[in-house]
């Protein structure tokens, strides 16, 4: 899978290689894979995705996954239309700057619930430094809808950097899982 994938250094700014995971797009049989893969990992009825990679490679699994059944979009600022105290804002620090995350109260509702718990599977398409989501993770258990608390199962990523310990920083809420490593990325 690894030589699938295209490297942009200095993207967006200097001394960031930019690893562009929408080739496998562009590879039907690479995809498939990557979706059972992904699928195998996955433990939990829900799938929380960040914008927008993450649900490229996690909303094929609510049509090929027995497991999943729902998906929680995160956006970014100004992407999720919204009611009045509907809306939950989440600040981040990138490797490359401050930014938000957007998700909405309404959507954790409608997520499935295993008794009084919803349990997520947190997806995105990188990990490097982590802290885009361990803050998604530390807002997500924080809600509780109609008496059932959020649980965080596992962290499932497509291409973890592990030369910048993200993986080590949520494990300490819950399993951290990604399908291809890169060392000295």
């Amino acid at each position: 899978m690894e030589e699938i994938l295209k490297h942009y250094p200095d993207f967006p700014k200097k001394g960031i290689d930019f690893i562009d995971v929408l080739p496998l797009l562009q590879n039907k049989e690479a995809f498939n894979k990557v979706i059972g893969e992904i699928d195998k990992l996955c433990t939990a009825p829900n799938v929380t995705a960040l914008e927008a990679r993450g649900f490229l490679f996690s909303t094929p699994l609510l049509t090929t996954s027995q497991k999943v059944k729902a998906l929680l979009p995160v956006r970014k600022k100004g992407k999720t239309p919204y009611r009045d105290g509907d809306l939950q804002r989440v600040e981040i620090m990138k490797e490359y700057g401050s930014d938000e995350l957007f998700y909405r109260h309404s959507d954790i509702a409608a997520l499935t619930r295993t008794g009084n718990t919803i349990e997520i599977s947190i997806f995105d398409d990188l990990l490097a430094t982590g802290g885009t989501t361990l803050e998604l993770a530390r807002s997500l258990r924080k809600e509780v809808v109609d008496g059932c608390s959020v649980k965080i199962k596992e962290f499932i990523f497509l291409v973890e950097l592990p030369d910048l310990g993200g993986a080590r920083l949520l494990s300490e809420i819950a399993p951290v899982h990604s399908l291809l490593k890169i060392a000295g990325a």
